[in-house]
């Protein structure tokens, strides 16, 4: 349970999340706590930050709604990347921030100056890695100018799957389940690891 208690973190360390700020303080929170999880030995943490759906209607368009969902998460996530590369955790420590769809960067349903969104996207997805054997600074693929279809560099769900297998020390291939008399792997029978994400 101490792991969870922050209320005696310095509030030098406190303020670098955000608490001290009512944008960022749950989100933050959640970060704080899972670098305090990492320091004791927790091997797979999980947050969540919800309300990402931006699109379609009046309540849920891009302007100010994103500018302030991104105010939420973008100061914690900074500051859980940078304690943990302080205490030297982070090259032990594989962080992943991504989102549950690629979006477009187009409008969906009727424009108007205060009423816009994007729409589901599957062909594109954008997320960052840092730390745990990813290459540090490094931008890997891209989309079209309308960031509708990949340009370069693909990654196929498979192929992220098996490198972060990969990055975790378990050879995708290898890595098998027995269930009904077959034995299965997570990737299937597809996947390859990304080189060029590798450090």
């Amino acid at each position: 349970p101490e792991a969870v208690d922050i209320e005696d973190e310095p509030e030098h360390i406190k303020s670098l999340y955000g608490l001290d700020q009512d944008e960022t303080r749950i989100y933050g929170r959640q970060c704080l706590m899972a670098r305090r999880l990492v320091e004791r030995g927790v091997r797979f943490v999980q947050l969540y930050h919800t309300n990402w759906d931006h699109h379609g209607n009046a309540n849920s368009n891009l302007g100010k709604p994103l500018e302030r969902i991104c105010a939420e998460v973008d100061r914690p996530s900074a500051a859980l990347v940078t304690d943990l590369k302080r205490r030297g955790l982070l090259e032990d420590t594989l962080v992943i921030w991504g989102g549950e769809f690629g979006r477009t960067a187009y409008s969906q349903g009727k424009l108007s100056s205060t009423n816009y969104g994007r729409d589901h996207h599957p062909r594109c997805f954008s997320l960052w890695m840092a730390g745990g054997g990813v290459a540090a600074g490094t931008v890997y693929g891209s989309t079209d100018d309308f960031g509708y279809n990949v340009a370069s560099n693909p990654v196929h769900v498979h192929d992220f799957q098996a490198t972060l297998l990969h990055l975790m020390g378990f050879d995708h291939e290898r890595l098998t389940y027995l269930t009904q008399g077959r034995r299965f792997r997570l990737t299937d029978v597809h996947g390859e690891v990304v080189p060029g994400l590798l450090a």
